[in-house]
């Protein structure tokens, strides 16, 4: 199908924001399952995050996996452009199967402004792809301090087409509160349950219509963003992620199971004394009372998920890992609670940073 003789008809594209622990990757893996994203292309745009819930079964291109529904994933490691337009001389070159969206998934620091000044004013990638919204997952429990405390969740709403809400069985009360709010600050969209129709979610086109009107300054001053990548000759996004200094992100690891007891003191500490400073955590852990069926571990700040056990290892890799997010709260003291609990002596500064300099690889998305 043609918009115009010889042009091919733009590709639908949907950004899928949210800040962290929100429930974005839950929510993308159900609408995975739906047949109106059957042959779909995943942009996966972390930092620090490492899904957990995808199981990433082949790699089919540098830089682009098979989910196991079949969907590309491409984690961007840099220039969204850059990836956006590589994609369409892939499927333009017949160098990659043909896909029908584009989903992207930002990191939950991600200012969406950036990401949306390109999708709209590049004159290219505005031809190609037609931006039909912004999804914003907002989390009941904590979206009200979050938004609050976090300038980049404010903007995710303000821009969204829809939103959906999270978690309100946790909180229903706030959630009520939550919702009056969230209608202040972007009137026009709709509020959605999780369970929402992938129709419901995805329809439509971005509008500008009903948004405050610090939206459109937001996407003006988007080009302040951009900069001559490579002698391209035209604008890429300097960084979509603009976290401060105060928000760190770091692994920690374990080789040799984690008594349960002993993982469930940490977490308690670690929840009840820096909650808020807990922006986001999540792992595969094995327990030394089964250390072949790993558990996945979720929290958001005081919040932790009760865990799920895994049938089995998704990956080769049969060490526990956790991948933790925080806001001035010194990775280093962290690394010493792991090891007390863990009943090993604290390392020194050299082997913490050759054990935890590399993002580690938990199958995911």
């Amino acid at each position: 199908m043609t918009d115009a003789p010889g042009r091919p008809a733009p590709i639908p594209l949907t950004v899928l924001t949210g800040f962290l622990g929100a429930g974005k990757t839950t929510l993308l893996n159900r609408l995975l399952r739906a047949p109106e994203l059957a042959d779909t292309v995943v942009i996966v745009n972390e930092f620090g995050e490492v899904g957990l819930d995808h199981l990433l079964i082949e790699t089919v291109d540098e830089g682009m996996i098979l989910l196991g529904a079949g969907c590309l994933c491409c984690t961007v490691r840099g220039d969204l452009i850059a990836t956006l337009e590589d994609l369409l001389r892939k499927r333009d070159n017949g160098r990659i199967q043909p896909f029908r969206r584009v989903v992207i998934e930002t990191t939950g620091l991600a200012d969406p402004a950036p990401i949306l000044h390109a999708l709209l004013y590049h004159p290219y990638l505005a031809m190609r792809y037609a931006l039909q919204g912004v999804v914003t997952v907002v989390d009941a429990v904590n979206g009200d301090g979050t938004l609050d405390a976090h300038p980049e969740a404010l903007r995710q709403v303000a821009v969204a087409d829809r939103l959906v809400l999270t978690k309100t069985d946790l909180d229903g009360a706030g959630a009520e509160a939550l919702r009056a709010r969230l209608d202040r600050i972007n009137p026009g969209a709709p509020i959605l349950a999780p369970d929402a129709p992938a129709d419901a979610l995805l329809a439509g086109l971005f509008d500008l219509d009903g948004k405050v009107a610090d939206v459109r300054a937001w996407l003006g001053a988007g080009a302040d963003h951009h900069h001559d990548h490579h002698g391209h000759g035209h604008p890429h996004p300097h960084d979509v992620n603009r976290h401060d200094a105060a928000i760190r992100a770091f692994h920690l690891v374990s080789d040799a199971p984690v008594p349960r007891a002993a993982f469930e003191m940490f977490l308690d500490l670690l929840r009840s004394a820096h909650g808020p400073k807990l922006l986001r955590l999540k792992g595969l852990v094995a327990l030394a009372d089964d250390p072949s069926r790993p558990v996945v571990v979720h929290g958001v700040q005081h919040v932790i998920h009760t865990p799920a056990t895994l049938p089995a290892w998704p990956d080769g890799d049969t060490r526990s890992r956790l991948v933790l997010i925080v806001r001035d709260l010194d990775p280093a003291f962290v690394r010493r609670l792991w090891d007390a609990f863990l009943g090993r002596p604290a390392i020194d500064a050299p082997d913490a940073a050759a054990l935890t300099g590399n993002p580690l690889a938990i199958p995911g998305g």
